[in-house]
């Protein structure tokens, strides 16, 4: 009996068989293992999210253009200014005399003072040293003059009317003199209240200049400033409506209008030049029973109603609707239609407009 053995020297082509089939098998095992894998891998993935449901959600509406009924109503064009309290018996005291220092001050802000009473004084004492020292040569003159006199008859007559005029000219050069130091005084003009004290004792002052102003606190009005166009739309006697700084609203009528130009100055200074305040610079409107808690210097402000209309057919200036030289509306029907009208247009405020024609009250209007 005989065996058969294989070594490593048995037969190639056997061997390469069998490398094949491991081969395969290796292969096999391989996509099976990751095919396992990638099913394991799909069961722990997160779940996809549901889609949403977005049927309940409404989307915003493009909004609509507001309507406004078509009234009828009063209808006013008003100008406006402010001003403040004054009075009418005012007045800014000054002296006439320039270049002088004050030296003496009686008076100070807010002190009642009596007709005649002394303000203020400047320092001439020079002049009154001059007025005294010419007055003693004026004397030693009026006794010449006297013995003039006695002896016309015997002078010639052009030597005696020269000696009568150089007589009269030294007279009146007193005269003169004593009207410049009767100047360094201020009395008040009549009895009232300090409302305004613009100098100060040592301050040199120049003619003209303010020194203080005396008012009557019992006599006051509504004292304002306006433009110049707006100025030209005011007459007298207009209404005007007043609102007076913590004292309400009140109604007047024009009383005076500004015959000078307002430059807004506050009275003058020390030293200043400034020029006081006076009642021609303001539109004077009268306010009749005015509280008594209103004082002078009060800030105000005012409406003055330069047209007014009843019964007035009127749309908000925002229907107003215009190109070039049309003005139109679009009218708002019941159906929920709208349609264009052309309209007349009247008086116009900062919030409505008069309709002449076109319009009928009740009538809806589309807003711009």
């Amino acid at each position: 009996m005989s065996m058969k053995w294989w070594t490593a020297y048995s037969s190639p082509n056997h061997v390469t068989r069998n490398a094949r089939q491991r081969g395969r098998l290796v292969s096999t095992l391989i996509a099976t293992m990751a095919l396992s894998v990638a099913i394991t891998g799909c069961s722990v993935l997160p779940d996809e999210p549901e889609e949403e449901d977005f049927s309940a959600i409404e989307l915003p509406k493009i909004s609509e253009k507001p309507t406004y009924e078509v009234t009828t109503k009063t209808l006013e064009t008003k100008v406006q200014g402010s001003g403040r309290m004054m009075s009418l018996t005012e007045k800014t005291l000054y002296f006439t005399l320039e270049g002088k220092r004050l030296k003496k001050l009686y008076i100070e802000p807010g002190q009642q003072v009596e007709e005649g009473q002394l303000i203020a004084e400047l320092d001439v004492d020079d002049l009154k040293k001059t007025l005294r020292s010419q007055s003693l040569a004026f004397k030693q003159q009026e006794l010449q003059m006297k013995k003039t006199l006695q002896t016309r008859d015997e002078m010639d007559p052009l030597e005696y009317e020269q000696a009568v005029l150089n007589f009269e000219q030294a007279r009146q050069g007193l005269i003169d003199m004593q009207e410049e130091i009767d100047k360094a005084v201020l009395t008040a003009p009549y009895s009232g209240t300090v409302v305004g004290l613009s100098v100060q004792e040592g301050a040199q002052i120049k003619a003209y200049d303010a020194i203080c102003t005396i008012a009557d606190p019992n006599n006051l009005v509504v004292a304002a400033t306006m433009s110049r166009d707006d100025l030209e739309k005011i007459a007298i006697d207009m209404e005007v409506q007043v609102d007076i700084n913590n004292a309400g609203k009140f109604t007047g009528k024009v009383k005076q209008m500004p015959t000078t130009n307002n430059s807004n100055n506050n009275g003058g200074g020390q030293g200043g030049s400034q020029e006081p305040l006076r009642l021609d610079q303001f539109l004077l409107v009268e306010v009749k029973d005015l509280p008594k808690t209103v004082t002078r210097g009060t800030p105000l402000s005012i409406a003055v109603v330069t047209n007014r209309k009843e019964n007035v057919v009127v749309i908000p200036t925002v229907a107003l609707r215009t190109i070039g030289a049309r003005a139109y509306v679009q009218i708002a029907e019941a159906d929920g239609t709208k349609r264009e009208v052309d309209v007349e247009v009247g008086q116009q405020t900062a919030t409505d407009v008069e309709i002449l024609q076109g319009l009928t009250p009740g009538q809806k209007v589309v807003g711009r």
